[in-house]
């Protein structure tokens, strides 16, 4: 994974902090927002300077929720009023995209 600098992590994180609250956006919306087909390259600046944004907005494709925090996260989801419909996987349920998936 290549490193992307210290402009690209503020861009991220500046998008991530401006998804209002019960909407989400997939890692690969917040990557064309800025220009970039880097989906990946999203996650990986989620993975180390996240915790201080909403992380639990960004979301992935087909409206999982962030790898490993599926628990965490449903909690923010219920708060914020994110529709999500149980399934039967790991995560347990996904994130209706459909109805609030953010476009600036």
């Amino acid at each position: 994974m290549p490193q992307h600098g210290e402009g690209f992590v503020a861009a991220v994180l500046a998008v991530v902090d401006d998804i209002p609250p019960g909407h989400v956006a997939t890692y690969g919306d917040v990557a064309a927002l800025l220009g970039s087909r880097g989906a990946r390259a999203v996650g990986q600046v989620m993975a180390r300077h996240g915790s201080d944004v909403p992380w639990w907005r960004v979301v992935r494709a087909g409206g999982r929720p962030p790898s490993g925090h599926a628990e965490a996260a449903r909690r923010h989801y219920v708060a914020e009023g994110v529709p999500i419909r149980p399934v039967d996987d790991e995560d347990g349920y996904r994130i209706e995209l459909a109805r609030c998936r953010w476009r600036p």
